[in-house]
């Protein structure tokens, strides 16, 4: 649901964007590219992405990537707004299970609510919250495992952190837009749904 994000914002809008990886769309004035797994940053160092519109703010893998690829690291840093390496605990019993569990839009979400302590984060296009949607636009440019078994594993692990995600932040409130109210996550009173046509 990311094509919901309103033509007149694209270019310009009040507030921060944060986006995670290859939008869907051609966007202006982004604060930040969300960049969390060495699959992203394979394909950066292969020539077969190009970000280079934006600022990134990337994770620790990314970060251990660049510890092992300084070429990568010289020719990009002009690139990077920052590292943010922090994983919460409860993504998995350990921190490399953790870090594997933690998918972009957790991080940039995460990242935003931490990093800015903004009254507010508006969540578009965060399909595996709302539907049994695994799909990303990024999955176009880097094809992922999306097999229905694969599927409904992740939906396991990814929805479990954002009710934690919610629960870290309670002064924050959280607007998912979508094209219905009916959450497939249990929503604490600091979320709402705000819902919207499918143009």
């Amino acid at each position: 649901m990311a094509q919901l994000f309103p033509k007149d914002w694209r270019q310009e809008r009040e507030g921060k964007l944060m986006i995670c990886n290859v939008p869907p769309m051609e966007l202006g004035n982004v604060y930040a590219c969300g960049i969390v797994d060495f699959k992203m940053c394979k394909a950066l160092t292969k020539g077969e992405v190009n970000l280079d519109a934006y600022q990134w703010v990337m994770g620790n893998r990314p970060k251990m990537w660049m510890d092992k690829n300084p070429s990568f690291f010289i020719k990009h840093s002009h690139h990077i707004r920052e590292f943010y390496t922090d994983v919460p605990k409860y993504c998995g019993p350990n921190s490399a299970q953790a870090a594997t569990n933690f998918n972009c839009g957790h991080f940039i979400t995460h990242y935003s609510a931490r990093k800015h302590k903004p009254d507010q984060i508006n969540l578009w296009g965060f399909d595996s919250i709302m539907d049994h949607n695994m799909r990303s636009f990024t999955d176009v440019v880097l094809p992922s495992d999306r097999n229905r078994t694969n599927n409904y594993k992740l939906l396991d692990v990814w929805r479990p952190i954002w009710n934690k995600i919610f629960e870290e932040f309670p002064d924050i409130e959280f607007v998912l837009h979508h094209n219905h109210a009916n959450s497939k996550v249990k929503l604490p009173s600091n979320v709402t749904v705000e819902v919207h046509s499918k143009k």
